[in-house]
C-alpha cells in the first residue's frame, strides 16, 4: 500500500540500546523471530508500476464463486466475518457490536468520494482489485484455497477498503484504464493500493491498464508504494 499507516499497526517505539547483551539463546530466538517478519517492499509509484508483468488477460471460466467470501476472517473466535472485521478495522468512531457481529452506529469516511457514512449497511467492501480482474490477471490458475484467501485478505489494509456502495458499483470489474474514484484527491492513492496489491498476489497487468498506470505514476510522483508478498 502507500505511504498511509496499515489498519491496525502498532506504533513504533524507541529502545535505548541494553548496557548487558543478551544471553546466547535470547539472541538466537531473536533473530529467529526476526527471520519470519516479512520485510515490506518499498518502491516510488513509477519503479513499481515497472515491475508489473504484462500479460494478456483472459476471463475464460470466470464465476464470482470461484473466490470464497466473505469467510470467517482473522479471528474466527468473535463471531464476526470479513466483511465485518474489515468496517470494524475502519471505523473512524466505531459501532456498537451485538450478538452475531451485528453492528449499529459508527461512522466510515468512503475515501473514494470522502463521503461520510454512520451506516454499515451502506457500505460495500470493495476488492481493490477486483474478483473477476484478478481472475483476468493470473488467479484462474490459483487453487480455490488461494483463491479464498485473496477475496478475504486482511494481511495488507489496501487489499480491502470499505467504500460507499455507489462507488464501489460504479467501479464493478474495472481497472484503472477504464475508472477512477470521483475525488481527484484520491486519485494517487488508489493508484498506488492497485499497484501494490497486484504486486503483493504476483498478479500482471493488459497493456492498456500498464499504459494507464505509467500515467497516474508521471503525476504521482510522491506516491510510495509498500507492499509484502501473499503468504
Amino acid at each position: 500500500m502507500i505511504t498511509n499507516p496499515l489498519r491496525g499497526a502498532a506504533a513504533l517505539c524507541l529502545a535505548l540500546t541494553p548496557l548487558i547483551l543478551p544471553s546466547p539463546t535470547a539472541a538466537a530466538t531473536a533473530s529467529a523471530t526476526a527471520a519470519v517478519v516479512p520485510v515490506p517492499e518499498v518502491l516510488p509509484l513509477e519503479d513499481a508500476v515497472g515491475q508489473l508483468p504484462v500479460a494478456e488477460e483472459d476471463r475464460t471460466g470466470y464465476t464470482r464463486d470461484s473466490f470464497k467470501h466473505w469467510n470467517t476472517g482473522l479471528d474466527a473466535s468473535d463471531g464476526c466475518n470479513t466483511r465485518n472485521e474489515v468496517l470494524l478495522a475502519e471505523a473512524v468512531q466505531e459501532p456498537a457490536v451485538a450478538a452475531g457481529c451485528k453492528l449499529t452506529g459508527g461512522t466510515w469516511v468512503s475515501y473514494y468520494d470522502g463521503v461520510e457514512v454512520s451506516e454499515a449497511g451502506k457500505l460495500d467492501i470493495d476488492h481493490m482489485v477486483p474478483l473477476a480482474e484478478a481472475w483476468d490477471s493470473g488467479a484462474s490458475t490459483w487453487t480455490p484455497a488461494r483463491r479464498e484467501a485473496y477475496a478475504n485478505d486482511q494481511g495488507a489494509a489496501a487489499s480491502l477498503v470499505a467504500v460507499t456502495a455507489r462507488t464501489n458499483r460504479s467501479k464493478a470489474d474495472q481497472d484503472p484504464a477504464t475508472w477512477m474514484p470521483p475525488l481527484p484527491e484520491a486519485h494517487c492513492r488508489y493508484i498506488g493500493e492497485w499497484t501494490a496489491t497486484k504486486l503483493r498476489w504476483s498478479l500482471a497487468v493488459d497493456q492498456t491498464e500498464g499504459e494507464a498506470l505509467k500515467v497516474y505514476a508521471e503525476a504521482c510522483e510522491t506516491t510510495v508504494v509498500h507492499y509484502n508478498p501473499a503468504p
